[in-house]
C-alpha cells in the first residue's frame, strides 16, 4: 500500500500528522502489509529510505511539486522502488493524505483510495496564505476535494473532525474515526521540575499560536517569580516568537530549543508542571496526550477542534475561551498543587486507553475487514468496536 504524504517525520517541518502516517504504516507493515510513504524531498534525509519498522519512504519533489511528483511516479509504477516495484507492482490501496492541499490522487489512481484528513483548514488558510493563494486554498479544500473523493472512504483523528468534513458534504457514513495512539515514554522517569514550568511542543509557525504561551509567562511572571517556559520545536517564525519574547521581557525566562529527540521530548513533559497547546486547530493534539502520559496536565483552546477528545475539559486539562481565559486557567493549575496533581493523574490514565496497535487494527479493519494480525495483537481487535 502507498501513502502519500508532503512531508515525512524527518523533515524539519513535520509534525503530528507525519507521526501518525508512519506510526500506522509501520503497524500496518507488522499486520503483513507493504507499505511506501511517498513525500517530498528535503536536505535531512535520503531520497530512499527503510525505516526500522519496515516502511519504505520515497522521497522526491519539494514543498509543491511533491504533489505532480507522486502522479508521475504512480504512473510511471515507480512508487514501490527496488525489488519490491519488480515482486508487487502498483499498490492495491492508496492512502491520500490531505493536508489542506489533497494529492487528487482518484483522478489518476485507479484502484482503492482512502483519504486521510486529519482536521479541516477553515480557519488556516488565511493565516498561512493571506489573501487570494488562501481563498484558493480554501476553495479547493472545501469544493474541489469533496467532488473528488466523492466514491472514497474516509480516515480522520477525531469526531471533531469528522463533524467539520459533514459541513463539507462528506456522509459521515463514509468516514471512519481512528484516534492517534501514544508511544510508551522512556522506562527511566524524570523527576518534576521544582520550580514551575511550562512546555509548549510544535512547529514554530503563526497557526500555532505560541505567542499565547509568551504572553501567559509574561502575564504570571509577577506572581510566580521562578516560572519559567520552555518552547520545544523548529520552524521561520521563530524570530518573530524571540522578538516577542523581548518585547514582554521575559527573554531570560524562556528557552527555544530547537529540535528535541523523542528522548528530550519526553523528559521536558515529565520535568513540566503544565503543558500547553495554544494552537488555533488540532485534528487531534498528540502533544496533549503525550503530556498526559507523563501525567502532566495541559491548557488549550476549546474552539481548536480536535483537542476536546485529546483532553477531557476539567478532568485531564483546561479548555479555554480566550486568552484572557487561557492565562487564567495556566494560573489556577500553577498554584493549586492538588488540583493539577489530580488532573495529571486523571490525563495518565486517559493516555493509556490511546495506543498505536489499537490505531493499527483499527486502519487495518478500513482496508480490508479480514486482515491477518500476528497472535500477540489478537487481543487488540477485540477491543476494537
Amino acid at each position: 500500500m502507498l501513502f502519500l504524504n508532503w512531508r515525512d517525520t524527518r523533515n524539519p517541518e513535520g509534525g503530528g500528522s507525519e507521526v501518525y502516517v508512519e506510526r500506522i504504516a509501520g503497524e500496518l507493515v507488522a499486520s503483513g502489509y507493504l507499505a511506501t510513504v511517498f513525500c517530498a524531498a528535503h536536505a535531512a534525509a535520503p531520497a530512499d529510505e527503510v525505516t526500522a519498522a519496515g516502511v519504505r519512504i520515497v522521497r522526491r519533489g519539494g514543498r509543491f511539486t511533491v504533489y505532480l511528483r507522486a502522479a508521475w511516479a504512480y504512473l510511471a509504477g515507480l512508487v514501490n522502488v527496488g525489488p519490491l516495484a519488480r515482486r508487487h507492482g502498483r499498490p492495491d490501496v492508496v492512502v491520500d493524505v490531505c493536508n489542506g492541499l489533497p494529492f487528487m490522487s482518484p483522478l489518476y489512481v485507479r484502484r482503492r483510495v482512502i483519504a486521510l484528513v486529519h482536521h479541516v483548514h477553515r480557519e488556516q488558510w488565511p493565516v498561512v496564505l493571506p489573501g487570494s493563494k488562501g481563498r484558493l486554498g480554501w476553495w479547493v479544500e472545501s469544493r474541489l476535494a469533496p467532488r473528488v473523493y466523492r466514491r472514497c472512504r474516509y480516515a480522520t483523528v477525531s469526531e471533531a473532525t469528522r463533524a467539520e468534513l459533514a459541513d463539507l458534504g462528506v456522509d459521515p457514513a463514509r468516514i471512519t474515526v481512528i484516534h492517534n495512539g501514544t508511544p510508551e515514554p522512556p522506562q527511566t522517569p524524570t523527576p518534576r521540575s521544582a520550580t514551575p514550568m511550562l512546555v509548549a511542543l510544535g512547529r514554530l509557525v503563526p497557526h500555532k499560536q505560541l505567542e499565547v504561551a509568551l504572553h501567559t509567562l509574561a502575564a504570571l511572571a509577577a506572581d510566580l517569580p521562578d516560572l519559567r517556559l520552555v518552547i520545544a520545536g523548529q520552524g521561520w517564525w521563530e524570530s518573530r516568537l524571540r522578538e516577542l519574547a523581548a518585547e514582554l521581557h521575559v527573554q531570560d525566562r524562556v528557552e527555544f530549543t530547537g529540535y528535541v529527540t523523542d528522548e528530550e521530548k519526553h523528559a521536558l513533559l515529565a520535568t513540566a508542571w503544565v503543558a500547553l497547546t495554544p494552537s488555533l486547530k488540532e485534528g487531534w493534539g498528540l502533544t496533549i496526550v503525550e503530556a498526559g502520559s507523563h501525567a502532566t496536565p495541559t491548557v488549550a483552546f476549546r474552539s481548536a477542534g480536535g483537542v476536546r477528545e485529546a483532553l477531557v475539559d476539567g478532568e485531564t486539562g483546561l479548555l479555554a475561551d480566550d486568552q484572557v481565559d487561557f492565562i487564567a486557567k495556566v494560573r489556577t493549575l500553577l498554584t493549586d498543587e492538588r488540583l493539577r496533581l489530580a488532573m495529571g493523574e486523571a490525563a495518565l490514565k486517559h493516555a493509556g486507553e490511546f495506543t498505536w496497535q489499537v490505531a493499527g487494527v483499527r486502519f487495518a479493519t478500513l482496508l480490508s475487514g479480514r486482515v491477518k494480525i500476528p497472535a500477540q495483537r489478537r487481543g487488540e481487535i477485540q477491543r476494537v468496536p
